[in-house]
C-alpha cells in the first residue's frame, strides 16, 4: 500500500455521503462473511474527521480544522 496521502475537501452533506456508502459496503461484506478490516480503517478516519470541531472560514463557509 502506498504511503501518499489524498486531502479532500467535503462539505457537510459529502461527508455523510462518504460514511453511508462505507457502512453499506461494510453491511455487504459481514452478509458475505468477507473481510471488513480496509473499509474499517477508512470509516474511523471517516468518523473521527466528522467528529472534530469545525469552524467557518472567511466566507463563512463551515470547515474542519486541519490536523
Amino acid at each position: 500500500m502506498s504511503d501518499e496521502k489524498i486531502t479532500l475537501e467535503l462539505d457537510k452533506y459529502e461527508c455523510g455521503v462518504i460514511f453511508h456508502s462505507l457502512k453499506d459496503k461494510r453491511n455487504q461484506l459481514l452478509k458475505e462473511k468477507q473481510e471488513t478490516e480496509a473499509v474499517d480503517d477508512v470509516l474511523m478516519k471517516v468518523i473521527e474527521r466528522m467528529e472534530e470541531p469545525q469552524k467557518t472560514d472567511r466566507k463563512g463557509r463551515w470547515r474542519r480544522e486541519a490536523r
